[in-house]
């Protein structure tokens, strides 16, 4: 089975996390792709399967004679789906032989369109796979699934060399709780990689520190007819602490420019609640950020009254790159595979995070390869059956590779 008609089956499975509950995993429903996943590993002989009662599924398969010593190669990806868009009732539209111009995304009025895009001429020929413009596609990450799921499926036939390759599946990851309880020890694997990226030929070892912070802001309400000198509006000041932060937003910024991100404002003139995420790729500026914050909330205080805005701070995951720069052998295994695929590596910061950024500060040194697909948490997500095929050999090539490596 190709990689592509993995991934159609497994989009048609509701896996969406919820970031309002308290339980692990955080939907029930992601139980459903992973008895799915559990059984596929065992119907293609892998025997050391296991899907906990957390949703997290691990894998293994033992080396083959002679690469016993070899290092144990991880392979991860996460089954939920992000909730920024629908992710349920998914029906896919695959075009064949992509003529590299504007695709209407079925009757939503939505165009995939190539200004937007630009990327898409590069696809022409190719068999694309879209949204028909009312969910999301779930690429990210089914489509990293389903390309682990074929390299094992392809590795096993062919009985291709290889050293213990550990497999793991992650529920929670787009709502930063993947790696959290991502046992290490019981993956079993030295090194790993997250197939978690966007487009085939994607290397990435560095992502943002990342925090949320939340500011609570205490109004004084009363009737609006004898307000004066008296009436503080929580809203007001609300406004005023985002007039003081610096325009660094998502939308002004790239590459290793961090930002503040508004996600929420929610209040009335007694009670306002304001929720940012707060990123940057240097540790320096990324605690420069959070003094900025506070710097506002003192200013609040000192203007309207100690306790009229509260600050909460904290922190989800920090910047991979320190630890994997002790190991740089798996970005550049990774390039070799890559230009052997006749790619050109493309090295670059993410900007969000991966459950590989965790499981590197728990020891597990994981960068992240690009899957093949684009536009993720959207109804314009995309991903070709071509770059998913390339990615599938790209990920065996590494793996052919640690099956001779000789550490240092």
């Amino acid at each position: 089975m190709k990689a592509y008609e993995r991934f159609l089956k497994y989009v048609s499975v509701w896996t969406t996390s919820d970031e309002t509950s308290e339980t692990v995993p955080s939907t029930k429903r992601q139980f459903d792709l992973g008895r799915l996943l559990a059984q596929e590993l065992k119907d293609m002989g892998v025997e050391k399967v296991e899907l906990n009662d957390m949703c997290y599924l691990y894998a293994e398969i033992p080396a083959t004679p002679g690469c016993e010593e070899k290092p144990a190669i991880g392979l991860v990806a996460h089954m939920d789906t992000a909730m920024d868009f629908p992710g349920y009732d998914i029906h896919p539209q695959i075009i064949e032989n992509y003529d590299g111009e504007d695709v209407k995304l079925g009757e939503s009025g939505r165009v995939l369109s190539v200004k937007e895009f630009p990327h898409l001429k590069d696809m022409k020929g190719r068999t694309l796979i879209t949204t028909d413009g009312t969910t999301l596609l779930g690429a990210d990450d089914k489509a990293g699934i389903a390309e682990i799921l074929t390299v094992v499926d392809e590795i096993l036939k062919e009985g291709m060399p290889h050293g213990k390759i550990c497999i793991g599946f992650t529920p929670d990851e787009e709502i930063a709780r993947g790696a959290k309880n991502f046992d290490v020890e019981r993956f079993g694997a030295d090194y790993a990689y997250t197939l978690d990226g966007d487009i085939e030929g994607e290397i990435q070892f560095e992502n943002f520190n990342a925090s949320t912070a939340c500011f609570r802001i205490h109004g004084v309400n009363v009737h609006t007819g004898s307000a004066k000198g008296i009436l503080v509006n929580s809203q007001l000041i609300g406004m005023e602490i985002q007039s003081m932060l610096p325009d660094e937003r998502p939308e002004t910024t790239e590459g290793y420019e961090g930002f503040f991100h508004l996600m929420a404002f929610n209040g009335n003139t007694e009670k306002t609640q304001m929720r940012y995420f707060v990123r940057d790729h240097s540790k320096e500026k990324f605690a420069e950020r959070h003094e900025t914050l506070r710097r506002i909330q003192k200013a609040m205080n000192d203007k309207y009254g100690e306790g009229t805005v509260e600050l909460e701070i904290a922190e989800s995951y920090y910047n991979m790159r320190e630890k994997i720069e002790p190991c740089m052998h798996l970005v550049e295994t990774a390039k070799k595979a890559i230009t052997d695929a006749g790619l050109t590596p493309d090295v670059s910061p993410v900007r969000g995070g991966t459950d590989g950024a965790r499981l590197s500060f728990k020891g597990l040194p994981c960068p992240n390869l690009g899957t093949g697909g684009s536009a993720f948490h959207g109804p314009y997500e995309h991903i070709t059956v071509e770059g998913m095929d390339l990615v599938v050999g790209i990920v065996k090539d590494i793996l052919k590779s640690y099956a001779v490596y000789e550490e240092r």
